[in-house]
């Protein structure tokens, strides 16, 4: 790694899920101002995010907003609050819209006892209007898939899973608290498969404690041999100050910048090789795969989930801690469980943060959306089609201009596109058009 490409590298920028990210939403966006966001919805298709906040262990490495339970009860009770929120929801909205995607993330969706996850579903049906080849997508930890969950989610009619693999290395397994064989991931792929679930993700994770070159390129060699349709490669972002169980990970055993390029480097290669598109900055898939033709088309989003095929303006989240993206802004469920249950059992939406959006958000987050996708916008292009005019949006070129002389972005009129070798840093560019992050105080991960 170079001198200038380390300094790059070790920058703490937003993942660029969102903007505003998370760490700018506020209190003033809450129960009322979301019941009349949603009483106002433009009639458009729109996606639905559930949440569910349990595992059967925490994993060392785990950045998730989950918890521990050994027992099914809290989770089936939780199912009956996740019910009445949905019909809240649907009460709040007033009428039966369409859905084109729905995902399940957690924790460990999965973890839904068969009789709630089937009552969720149909209160789901009850509550909007499933369009035809909609994507019905859940995360899966490999070690509690069983054939009676596969069965379940066939039942739900689950089009795609993505399975948390990580690495299968035993010696990085025993670091981050997860022991997963490689048996373990195929018996859970022949399972999804053998009920018709063939769109199988698999998530791997690069920058964990005692990973080595070899390791990662072995772990990339028997995940392919899975034949994944998509594979997502996410670099671990140690933040104990915020997930006080990344403590339980020894900081000595992390490898430093150059080591954690070297190890993204390998990943890469070797997922390229083996003939997937590489898609923005951590995902790949087959050619034939909708992501990758998402990808040529120019459709491409990101939200999340990371990068998606979803197209959909209005995304509900429901669940605790759950996100949610309206045409008037974004808005985020109690992280605690107590707390949203006492919101629902209220009668109100369980929101306690959000933030209202204006045209100017809405063009920044549309630049940094192509920045991350197509790693190039034409920023007069989009700040026209929101009412405004490029001139607004110089400060974005000005904080751009370090990249442009380290040739690693360049600027053409009022086109930015990052260059081959940017496309690492494509975080840094999109935070050149981040007007919350000077003003911030959160922390966030190391760019690459």
């Amino acid at each position: 790694m170079t001198r200038i490409e380390a300094r790059y590298a070790n920058r703490n920028v937003p993942r660029y899920t969102s903007y505003p990210t998370a760490p700018h939403f506020n209190a003033q966006v809450g129960p009322q101002t979301y019941a009349g966001w949603l009483a106002n919805l433009p009639d458009a298709p729109l996606s639905l995010y559930l949440h569910v906040p349990f595992c059967r262990e925490i994993c060392h490495y785990c950045g998730c907003n989950t918890k521990a339970s050994r027992k099914d009860e809290p989770i089936a009770a939780y199912g009956e609050t996740l019910i009445r929120e949905i019909r809240l929801v649907r009460s709040l909205i007033g009428a039966r819209r369409s859905v084109s995607h729905i995902h399940w993330g957690g924790g460990t969706p999965s973890l839904m006892p068969r009789t709630s996850f089937l009552r969720i579903m149909e209160t789901l049906h009850e509550a909007f209007d499933f369009a035809p080849g909609h994507e019905h997508a859940i995360e899966l930890d490999p070690r509690t898939v069983t054939a009676e969950i596969a069965g379940t989610l066939a039942l739900s009619k689950v089009t795609r899973a993505s399975l948390g693999v990580q690495d299968f290395d035993a010696t990085v397994q025993e670091a981050i608290g997860r022991l997963q064989s490689f048996d373990t991931v195929a018996t859970a792929v022949g399972l999804l498969r053998s009920e018709g679930i063939d769109a199988i993700n698999f998530d791997l994770m690069y920058g964990l404690p005692r990973q080595t070159l070899g390791a990662i390129r072995e772990t990339v060699k028997r995940a392919l041999a899975l034949e994944p349709g998509r594979i997502a490669l996410f670099g671990y972002a140690h933040v104990p100050w915020f997930k006080k169980n990344q403590t339980l990970i020894d900081e000595a055993e992390l490898p430093e910048a150059q080591a954690r390029r070297e190890l993204a480097d390998a990943a890469r290669e070797a997922i390229v090789e083996a003939g997937y598109v590489a898609i923005g900055l951590d995902h790949f898939a087959r050619p034939d795969d909708p992501m990758a033709i998402a990808l040529r088309d120019g459709t491409l989003h990101r939200n999340f989930q990371g990068y998606t095929t979803d197209d959909a303006q209005i995304l509900i989240g429901l669940g605790a801690s759950s996100i949610g993206r309206l045409p008037q802004g974004y808005i985020q469920n109690a992280p605690d469980v107590g707390g949203w249950e006492r919101a629902i059992e209220a009668g109100h939406p369980p929101v306690v943060r959000g933030i209202a959006l204006d045209e100017n958000d809405r063009t920044r987050a549309d630049i940094i959306e192509m920045l991350m996708t197509c790693y190039e916008a034409n920023v007069e292009t989009i700040a026209r089609r929101h009412g405004m005019e490029p001139e607004q949006l110089a400060d974005g070129f000005e904080r751009l201009q370090e990249m442009v002389d380290d040739g690693l972005a360049v600027i053409e009129g009022w086109t930015v596109r990052v260059t081959d070798a940017g496309k690492p840093f494509v975080r840094v560019a999109a935070a050149a058009f981040d007007s919350y992050l000077a003003n911030g105080s959160a922390r966030h991960s190391v760019a690459v």
